[in-house]
């Protein structure tokens, strides 16, 4: 009887150590996906965000100013990361002799497996995270003298 009695209470000892362990193994599977997403965002980013600038800063048009070509910039970047977990910012920096610093910043809200925007998952606070990306541009405008 003794033996019966033991092997009873071992098969309840296994559904208390899953009910301990299981928050641990989702938030560590939930930190991991955003950190794979988010960096596979931002190897993105980088070369979306350069291939932008120097497509719209480095030749703009006659009459066009930092500011716009800042906006313009911006603007295709959101069209390119209309995702409900991203953010996506630019600015521009100064005009001193014909150069212009564009700084693109990408911000990613932590997800639950795609299932939706979380703070915190099991009272673990999952914050934003922002990846920026700047680059230096010669604006320069052909026919036009300084």
């Amino acid at each position: 009887m003794e033996l019966g009695r033991k092997a009873w209470w071992r098969r309840g000892q296994s559904t208390v150590e899953f009910a301990v362990v299981f928050p641990l193994l989702m938030v560590v599977a939930v930190v991991g996906v955003n950190a794979l997403l988010f960096f596979g965002e931002c190897a993105s980013f980088d070369r979306v965000a350069r291939q932008t600038v120097r497509t719209v800063a480095a030749s703009p048009a006659y009459g066009q100013s930092v500011a716009s070509s800042c906006s313009q910039v911006e603007s295709l970047l959101a069209d390119a990361y209309n995702k409900d977990y991203l953010q996506v910012s630019v600015q521009a920096s100064g005009s001193w002799e014909g150069y212009a610093t564009f700084v693109c910043t990408l911000t990613f809200s932590p997800t639950l497996f795609g299932l939706g925007l979380k703070d915190q998952v099991f009272g673990v606070p999952l914050p934003k995270l922002h990846h920026q990306v700047e680059l230096t541009v010669d604006v320069y405008k052909p026919g036009v003298l300084l």
